[in-house]
């Protein structure tokens, strides 16, 4: 709320909870419709499709636009986080592989080596 309005402005403690509230009852009653279309369709998962197409039946068409382009955005950034997690899961494996092959290089080079005897 703060975003959008000028900096000078204040909002009170009873205006944000009014205003969580709305938002909260607008997201039950999407919420509901694209659970209901789910249920016919025998599903079990409510996906962002679901919530576009309840949005539209419900009348919230100016919306769509919007919310196609965060959606497209919200998915690119899981596929990148996943990316993400994926090198560095394989960056980690690549340095312990690293580590077990210094560790082992070591082992062979101290067996190769003959002790010296005290006349040495």
């Amino acid at each position: 709320m703060k975003n959008s309005l000028p900096t000078t402005a204040k909002v009170s403690k009873e205006a944000k909870e009014c205003v969580q509230e709305c938002v909260s009852e607008f997201i039950s009653f999407i919420t509901s419709e694209a659970a209901e279309k789910c249920l016919n369709e025998k599903r079990k998962t409510i996906n962002g499709e679901d919530i576009l197409t309840s949005m539209r039946a419900l009348g919230f068409d100016n919306y769509e636009g919007v919310l196609k382009v965060y959606l497209a955005k919200y998915r690119e950034h899981q596929i990148n986080q996943a990316r993400q997690r994926q090198n560095q899961g394989q960056a980690a494996a690549d340095d312990d592989g690293e580590l077990k092959r210094s560790a082992d290089d070591d082992d062979g080079d101290a067996r190769r080596k003959k002790p010296r005897s005290k006349k040495e």
